[in-house]
């Protein structure tokens, strides 16, 4: 996750001097994972309370700068889904915490109508010391229907100097009305060279980073994630023919989420291999050979249907041995 990062990449820096010093009550960040989204809005956030700031960027000792830092600043409020504030380490509302501590119920993966509430009451308080409030929207795509139709009027007309931070993995499932009262950017795609060196210094073997870099689509937080579950260059390039072999001990670290989304990438760069097109993923030589094209076809319709259920399967070890045996067939097909 980002609080792996130790060492800001250049290229949210230079998107951090762009966007820091242009006007506007409401910006959406949108892009694929792995690009910085939630990165570039705290820094942002962090930037305009900022008491001293310097070239439109955060000084990074004042008393606001702190407060991020520490995670208690009363004029930032964070609207996520309670998983991801307790994964970044970010205080839940005090009656949130209470029922989560009491087992009462288990931390929303979505945004709920009851956090929405607590911002706009945030959006009505005045200001405690700086000149304006920020909201961090992160990821907006986890905004209940309820809460996503709550939190309109006060996204089109915030309350004093608030100002509103929507950043989206999967900006097209937000509502047009949420996209149309934000002005929009896109987050760029950093090339490789840049990546793999920004990946070395926040700690990444030098061998590992273009190789992760690769399996992450060219996404390097996404590849940071990867090295976080224990996944270095050697594993990931055992990956496909381990498959073939109908050998799953290869990922014995993965979610079963991560487990059908690691074999859609294979299933991707195999056809494309197979007709000679560049592969996005997998190096070409750590794929198996493959000849039956209908058998990768229908292995992902069934990768497809198993990842609706993979949050609630019957049996999570027999889903795994599943989608293992899938996997051997249609890569020896």
């Amino acid at each position: 996750m980002t609080d792996q990062i130790n060492v800001l990449s250049p290229w949210i820096k230079d998107q951090l001097s762009i966007l820091s010093r242009r006007s506007g009550h409401a910006w959406l960040l949108q892009g694929p994972s792995g690009l910085g989204q939630y990165t570039l809005g705290l820094e942002l956030a962090r930037a305009w309370l900022c008491l001293s700031p310097k070239d439109h960027s955060a000084c990074g000792v004042c008393s606001s700068c702190h407060l991020i830092d520490v995670k208690s600043h009363p004029d930032l409020y964070l609207l996520m889904p309670e998983v991801q504030m307790i994964d970044l380490e970010w205080p839940l509302q005090e009656k949130a915490q209470k029922e989560i501590d009491e087992k009462v119920r288990k931390p929303s993966k979505e945004i709920r109508v009851e956090a929405v509430r607590d911002m706009v009451e945030f959006t009505q308080r005045t200001a405690s010391g700086s000149t304006s409030k920020i909201v961090l929207i992160y990821p907006a795509e986890k905004l209940n229907l309820y809460a996503a139709n709550m939190i309109l009027k006060t996204l089109e007309e915030p309350p004093g100097d608030t100002r509103f931070i929507v950043a989206s993995e999967a900006a097209h499932l937000l509502l047009p009305t949420i996209r149309s009262r934000c002005q929009m950017h896109t987050m760029i795609w950093p090339e490789e060279k840049l990546a793999v060196q920004w990946l070395s210094n926040n700690g990444m073997n030098a061998k590992d980073a273009p190789i992760l870099l690769k399996a992450a689509g060219g996404r390097p937080e996404d590849a940071l994630m990867l090295q976080s579950l224990g996944v270095d260059a050697e594993i990931w390039s055992k990956i496909p023919k381990a498959l073939a072999r109908a050998d799953s001990s290869v990922l014995e670290s993965f979610t079963p989420r991560e487990v059908i989304f690691i074999m859609q990438k294979l299933c991707t760069d195999l056809v494309a291999h197979h007709f000679k097109s560049e592969t996005r993923y997998f190096l070409p030589n750590v794929l198996p050979k493959v000849q039956n094209i209908a058998a990768l076809t229908l292995w992902f319709k069934e990768l497809s249907i198993a990842a609706k259920t993979v949050e609630h399967p019957y049996n999570p070890g027999l889903m795994f041995e599943s989608l293992t045996v899938q996997a051997s067939k249609a890569l020896q097909a």
